[in-house]
């Protein structure tokens, strides 16, 4: 029995997101200055002092120290990236001191790392950023709020006879009416393009922070998880093959040997006894069929044409339909619909994992119950598949589940098994899409 329902995921209120990151942009902004200005501060001094006391051996240890204090400062920065950029942290890999390394060798370390050289530029540079965007960002602040409530103080703002309002210049007159009228709509429009400038801001500055203290890291990052992922699809791949051939070498090459072998006993009989040839006949008819049957399931496995044809929920629900153990289908509307449909390879990849996951639950679990959940999110495709089985499922005792591991990398995506003993278990993917 196959239970399908369509979960809507709840739409965040525009309102309430705008304003959160107008604060977060904003607290960046502010406290990016005070940084700033502690950063350049310990720098100069440090170089200074390093440079004046070169002649001596001391310098060398102050400059290693202002390295390795210029990278304390870039660890904070690193910290308030991710509320900005919206990306997780990244921390380049520094040089470290080799074992039993003597002094002087330990002093050298920082200097032969690249990435300290950056931190120190950081450190330097960031004011040239920080400053004006803190000015600017601080003066639409006090015009945001001092116009939008100029309305309930204007009376309290003492005026000589020969003052000039801005209204008056601008010939709109002298009046009360006027002045209030200006610097309201001058407030308002501060106030509406307040998070349009504070996110300008903070981009600027998160962007020269990201160029020198995690461009590199990223960079390297990237390398690493393009290798893996290459790595991981070769396994997959191999994985499939290896699968593919074993299941057409125990199954349809057994039954097309089988059929071979009736055909030429029906020819030998089809003289001497032609009843015996007709049943022959009949039993090659049943075997061609079953080997049409198990080509078509082995066919599901590389390319089902459901899933091409309809799409992921039509897919997954054929996969539940077929499924030994009931299973509760929760699948986003959305991926329902012609404009929802997803990658092919993101698709079938999310099949791959459920298909898989259900035969894992099927022979291994001794499930009474299973749930497949997809939830399409921001950037990614969530797919949980949870049964109520014994449990003790690991990525490291197979059972299928390394080829689903090697799918999922493959897509640059991430898989997860919570298996306790005595269960339940989840197998929950993230793919991007």
């Amino acid at each position: 029995m196959t239970a399908i329902s369509l979960a809507a995921t709840p739409a965040p209120t525009p309102v309430r997101g705008v304003t959160r990151q107008l604060l977060r942009d904003s607290g960046y902004v502010l406290l990016g200055l005070p940084l700033a200005l502690a950063g350049l501060v310990v720098v100069v001094a440090g170089i200074s002092l390093s440079a004046g006391l070169l002649v001596t051996t001391v310098g060398l240890p102050v400059l290693a120290g202002t390295l390795y204090v210029a990278r304390g400062l870039a660890d904070i920065e690193r910290l308030r990236l991710p509320a900005v950029l919206r990306q997780p942290r990244v921390r380049p890999e520094y040089l470290v001191p080799e074992p039993g390394a003597k002094l002087w060798r330990r002093v050298f370390v920082p200097m032969r790392d690249a990435q300290s050289w950056l931190d120190l530029a950081h450190g330097l540079l960031k004011l040239l950023v920080a400053l004006p965007t803190f000015v600017l960002l601080l003066v639409w602040w006090a015009v945001a709020v001092a116009g939008t409530l100029y309305g309930a103080y204007d009376w309290a703002i003492p005026r000589g006879p020969d003052d000039q309002d801005l209204s008056q210049l601008l010939g709109m007159g002298d009046g009360a009416g006027a002045r209030i009228a200006l610097n309201t709509a001058l407030g308002v429009f501060c106030l509406f393009t307040l998070p349009l400038l504070a996110r300008a801001c903070a981009l600027l500055q998160a962007g020269l922070a990201r160029s020198l203290l995690t461009g590199m890291a990223e960079m390297r990052n990237r390398i690493t998880t393009l290798e893996e992922q290459k790595r991981a699809a070769a396994s997959a791949e191999a994985s499939a093959l290896r699968r593919l051939e074993r299941d057409i070498h125990d199954g349809p090459q057994q039954r097309l040997v089988r059929l071979a072998m009736d055909l030429s006993r029906a020819r030998q009989q089809l003289a001497a006894d032609p009843e015996a040839a007709r049943r022959t006949l009949d039993e090659a008819v049943t075997q061609t069929r079953e080997t049409l049957g198990e080509l078509r399931a082995l066919s599901r496995g590389i390319a089902p044409p459901i899933l091409v044809d309809r799409g992921l929920p039509s897919a997954l629900a054929a996969l539940a339909a077929r499924a030994l153990v009931p299973v509760e289908l929760v699948i986003d509307p959305e991926l329902g619909t012609p404009t929802g449909r997803l990658d092919p390879a993101v698709e079938n990849t999310a099949y791959f994992v459920v298909a898989e996951a259900l035969t894992n639950v099927a022979k291994h679990s001794q499930a009474t119950s299973c749930q497949v959940e997809v939830t399409r999110r921001v950037g990614r495709l969530e797919v949980a598949v949870r049964d109520d089985g014994v449990g003790g499922a690991h990525l490291a005792k197979g059972h299928g589940l390394v080829g689903i591991a090697d799918r999922v990398r493959a897509t640059g995506g991430t898989l997860d098994v919570v298996s306790p003993a005595g269960g339940p278990t989840e197998i929950r993917a993230e793919l991007p899409r």
